[in-house]
């Protein structure tokens, strides 16, 4: 048996999953990266703007894809060179998620696949306050230089799956997954004929205003004030969730001003199987910070008073994660 998959990345033109602009990807066998392969794309149509926030992060506007194919013509290349390799991601639920949506919105069906999630496999291999790519990568000793570029993004998720298979003496990826315990997670093959994900009818929605848009919009605050953010009821996991998701199994406790409402995000987190509280007690295990964090902050100290206690219970072994409110939105599929 030989360690044999291959990473991708994806990079989206705005907060819907389906608006993929780049994809990175790189091969891997016998735990060496032998082949790479990058391209930048247009959004499926109707989905193709480009919001501030995600040219901030990755660098690519609308000029760069112009003329360049949409996902959905692009993607055979891109299926091609997957094969039929198990995928592995950081947060793989997003980029799975940027297939399945990306071929929807095109009209198109989509394969099945077996996948890796780096972001779980490091919670379970790693103690880190932080599983996000770059402290991930850190710990492999995988160089990180350009985050948010898809193809360097690939090759870190490879190089962490590479590292955590070699700390678990496995030579392949069953290997792995038997060593702990885990079973291997697929992304069933699905055709949009036959209905839609619950991402992509959301983002339909919201275009149109219908029932499945998103939470109700924020209500401006007088100038220098913000109202402290109203936590509403902690609702119980979900039973029928998915085992495979990030935060299946979780505790998690919500800290400073969010994208949606509190409630909304305790919902969300709920129905994919997270127990939502309103404290940071002994149960906690991820944190998720809104007013713009981002993992680096981290190392900056800009953290809210939660975000210090988890710092504390942290260094006295307490494994609690901390997560970006982006990363919390990829995560549940939101915008």
């Amino acid at each position: 048996m030989a360690l044999d998959f291959t990473a991708i990345d994806f990079e989206t033109a705005n907060g819907f999953r389906g608006s993929p602009c780049s994809v990175g990807l790189s091969k891997v066998r016998g735990g060496v990266v032998v082949e790479e392969a990058s391209w930048l794309m247009r959004p499926p149509e109707n989905h193709d703007h480009f919001e501030f926030h995600n040219t901030r992060i990755h660098g690519i506007r609308a000029e760069d894809v112009a003329g360049q194919p949409r996902f959905g013509e692009l993607f055979p290349e891109i299926g091609a060179f997957i094969g039929d390799d198990i995928l592995a991601a950081h947060n793989a639920a997003f980029d799975l998620g940027v297939i399945r949506s990306g071929l929807e919105v095109s009209g198109l069906p989509g394969p099945a696949y077996d996948y890796v999630c780096t972001v779980m496999l490091s919670r379970r291999c790693y103690s880190l306050v932080s599983n996000s790519l770059p402290y991930a990568a850190e710990e492999a000793g995988v160089p990180l230089v350009n985050h948010h570029d898809a193809a360097e993004d690939a090759r870190a998720c490879a190089g962490i799956l590479v590292d955590i298979a070699r700390r678990n003496n496995a030579n392949s990826i069953a290997e792995l997954y038997l060593s702990l315990g885990l079973s291997l997670p697929k992304q069933p093959a699905f055709d949009p004929a036959d209905g839609l994900s619950k991402a992509t009818m959301s983002a339909l929605a919201a275009r149109t205003g219908g029932a499945f848009a998103a939470g109700p919009a924020r209500t401006a605050e007088a100038p220098g004030w913000s109202a402290w953010p109203e936590e509403g009821p902690n609702p119980l996991p979900n039973p029928a969730a998915e085992p495979g998701h990030p935060l299946f199994g979780q505790t998690v406790v919500f800290t400073g001003d969010l994208a949606i409402t509190r409630p909304e995000a305790k919902s969300r987190a709920a129905d994919l199987g997270a127990r939502p509280e309103s404290r940071v007690t002994a149960r906690t295990t991820v944190l998720i910070v809104g007013d713009g964090f981002v993992a680096g902050d981290l190392r900056a100290g800009r953290l809210t008073g939660k975000a210090k206690r988890v710092l504390e219970l942290h260094a006295k072994g307490q494994q609690i994660e901390v997560v970006s409110e982006g990363e919390f939105l990829q995560m549940v599929g939101g915008a």
